[in-house]
Order: structure tokens, then C-alpha cells, then sequence
């Protein structure tokens, strides 16, 4: 009966240590995102305890968008799975306050003018 139980302990402990790992990663934005267009890509990464995010591949380069060029900056938390801070759109050259919300494998970016007033909103998935 005693190697019953350790059997289950072991399991029991096993799962319990799986189960602390797995929100921890479901929670981590870090990694290579592709656009939902699927003409771009960033990599989110930690920048001095903020998340920040540089373009690392584009479809087309002849646009205002360079690869190596950082989009979003200052990422810090604000609640789980969630980051704000300021995102820059090549686009217009213009900086936004910015957030990003993680949920499962997409990562949903926004950038707002006017107090969060007028936004937009892009959906990526996570490529690693």
C-alpha cells in the first residue's frame, strides 16, 4: 500500500509541478508574432524589465516598415496577460499609446489617439 501512495504522490507532485509551469508560459508574449495579413513579423523581447518589439521580417520592404525597427516600446504589465505602453506605426511615423493583450496564441496590439478614443487593433499568432 506505501508504494501505492508514493505512486500517487509522485504523479500528484509531477502534475502539480506541470500546472505551475504551463500559466507561466501561456502568459509570456515574448517570441515571433506574424501579422494576421501575414506581412509582417515582430519579435517581442524584454527590454530593461519592458517588453518591446522590433520588426524581424516583412513581406515587402519597399514600405515605410523596416526590419529591425522597433513598433512597440515600454510594454509593461497591467493585469494578467495584458501590457501597456506605446507603439510606433511606420506607416504615418507617429507614436500611440499602446497596448497589447495576450490569449492563448494571439496577441492582440492596439495603438490609440485622444485618450484611447480612436484605436486600432491587429491580431497576431505566435510563430515561436
Amino acid at each position: 500500500m506505501a508504494a501505492f501512495s508514493s505512486k500517487h504522490l509522485l504523479w500528484g507532485a509531477a502534475l502539480l509541478l506541470l500546472s505551475g509551469a504551463l500559466p507561466a508560459q501561456a502568459q509570456d508574449a515574448k517570441g515571433v508574432w506574424l501579422r494576421d495579413n501575414g506581412k509582417s513579423r515582430v519579435r517581442i523581447t524584454d527590454c530593461g524589465g519592458a517588453l518591446c518589439g522590433t520588426i524581424s521580417w516583412l513581406a515587402d520592404s519597399s514600405g515605410p516598415s523596416k526590419v529591425g525597427q522597433r513598433v512597440f516600446y515600454n510594454m509593461k504589465p497591467n493585469g494578467a496577460g495584458k501590457w501597456s505602453g506605446n507603439a510606433f506605426n511606420p506607416e504615418d511615423g507617429k507614436t500611440y499609446s499602446g497596448t497589447m493583450s495576450l490569449s492563448g496564441s494571439t496577441l492582440t496590439t492596439s495603438g490609440c489617439v485622444l485618450g484611447g478614443l480612436i484605436c486600432r487593433s491587429v491580431s497576431w499568432s505566435r510563430v515561436n
